[in-house]
């Protein structure tokens, strides 16, 4: 297990989720979400939200995880959240560019967590 790197990605993706909570914008208008003004409408931005906060509660702990096991734990939900994102929002979302840059950002995240999973660090 690759400790740095699933503490890295946890913080990153932490820190992504409280910002898109903040401002939901950062995830509706690259999805195609958004109004043609760049606008979040309200019930857009109600769903986008939890997911956000979801990301940021996995993100956390994975960035503070105490012990190994607790750890891989909490990437296996992450790697869980990202796969069924992809899996969800390559269905939904309204076009096909959209749906191709989720499951790109989706599965690619999920796989760094992967990679973290079965990575041994390199020992200077």
């Amino acid at each position: 297990m690759d400790r740095p790197l699933l503490r890295a990605t946890g913080a990153a993706t932490a820190a992504y989720g409280l910002a898109v909570a903040a401002r939901p914008a950062l995830l509706a208008a690259p999805s195609g979400l958004a109004g043609p003004d760049g606008a979040v409408p309200r019930d857009v931005a109600a769903c986008i939200r939890p997911l956000a906060l979801r990301d940021a509660a996995c993100g956390l702990a994975m960035a503070l995880a105490p012990d190994d096991r607790s750890l891989r734990t909490a990437t296996l939900l992450r790697i869980a959240s990202d796969f069924g994102d992809a899996l969800v929002l390559t269905g939904a979302l309204p076009r096909r560019r959209h749906r191709a840059m989720a499951l790109t950002v989706s599965v690619g995240w999920g796989l760094l967590s992967v990679a973290g999973l079965v990575r041994s660090p390199r020992r200077g």
